[in-house]
């Protein structure tokens, strides 16, 4: 065993404080990560509260993960000492399930998450990285791009792949219309991501005050949902919308937005159930889906894209010690657009 420094909660709505564990020896197909780099995802809030009812304590949270390759397993082919790297959601999965399917491995049965899940073959959760380094299959680490920096590429590792997931799978390009609900941690790698593959980009914001920043980051219109007239002037122009906002609204507001057969994604998971009115769905015959991350073979796919698009989040860089204010800074929207731990501040 390896002792590791981190940050964890050690009960549900805890303050994250010091604290000294163990990381498990690393086997011959690990990968031992020295973390330069840890964003902060509202996830980890909703799991720190225990607001979703799946949370393991102690827990140290934190999923999107770059760093270091400092040490490689005697079978691990695909990475060496040095190599700049990204972990993500989940560091492990039922790699013998009859259901094995590497196209969509979020969905699949034996998902390990990164943090506050069953460590297969221990007695102790997971835990992430808001902490000096990590142990890893060599399956489930991922190369980040030479030109992106290993600072604004954490991000990407749940915001990017959160939003690069539906808006491929419901084959975002030249001639859709898209909406993003939200300008937010995940809102704005939407933003991005979508401009890059050719869609045409609407921002749905409650206010115009980023209004700027979504226009730079490729929005091509930017409507304040505070405003009625915005629900008259959208009415059935959409494709598709992405709702990243994690706060319970009215979704059949929304779906009245979406052309016949448009389909709204929900990305961002309130705590409380939300009521829907059926008639939101049936005239038009729009859908209501929801999408989880990616897999491994779809996150490295948009880690590339990232890199030949130069898209790369935009973040606020703190400290390990500011991780709490950061929390409360957060429930009030007050971060543009994603808080960044520098791992040399532990």
């Amino acid at each position: 065993m390896a002792t590791a420094k981190g940050y964890a909660a050690l009960a549900a709505g805890a303050p994250l404080a010091p604290f000294t564990f163990d990381r498990r020896e690393p086997n011959e197909d690990d990968v031992v990560i020295a973390i330069k780099y840890c964003g902060v995802c509202h996830s980890d809030i909703h799991m720190v509260d225990n607001g979703w009812g799946q949370s393991v304590y102690p827990i140290v949270p934190g999923h999107e993960i770059t760093g270091v390759v400092t040490a490689v397993g005697a079978k691990v082919s695909r990475f060496k000492e040095g190599d700049r790297v990204g972990v993500g959601c989940f560091v492990d999965s039922c790699i013998g399930c009859a259901t094995r399917d590497l196209d969509r491995e979020q969905y699949m049965p034996g998902l390990v998450q990164t943090y506050s899940s069953p460590q297969p073959g221990s007695d102790l959760p997971t835990y992430g990285g808001y902490s000096d380094h990590m142990v890893v299959k060599e399956g489930y680490v991922l190369s980040i791009p030479d030109n992106l920096a290993l600072d604004v590429a954490a991000p990407l590792l749940c915001a990017g792949v959160t939003l690069y997931s539906p808006l491929r799978h419901w084959n975002v390009g030249p001639g859709k219309k898209v909406a993003i609900l939200g300008l937010g941690g995940l809102g704005h790698m939407g933003v991005k991501i979508a401009h890059a593959m050719g869609a045409e980009v609407t921002v749905l914001s409650q206010t115009l005050s980023k209004q700027a920043d979504g226009l730079a980051m490729g929005a091509d219109h930017y409507y304040a949902t505070g405003d009625a007239e915005t629900f008259k002037t959208l009415a059935g122009t959409l494709d598709l919308i992405i709702c990243t906002v994690s706060a319970g609204i009215d979704w059949g507001r929304y779906l009245n937005l979406l052309k016949v057969d448009g389909t709204m994604v929900l990305v961002g998971a309130p705590e409380e159930p939300v009521s829907l009115n059926a008639f939101a769905l049936i005239p038009g015959r729009r859908s209501l889906a929801g999408s989880m991350i990616g897999s491994i073979k779809e996150t490295q796919e948009m880690l590339d894209f990232c890199g030949q698009h130069g898209i790369a989040a935009d973040i606020e860089t703190i400290a390990i010690d500011q991780i709490n204010d950061a929390y409360k800074r957060m429930a009030k929207s007050d971060v543009r657009y994603r808080f960044v731990i520098d791992m040399a501040t532990l």
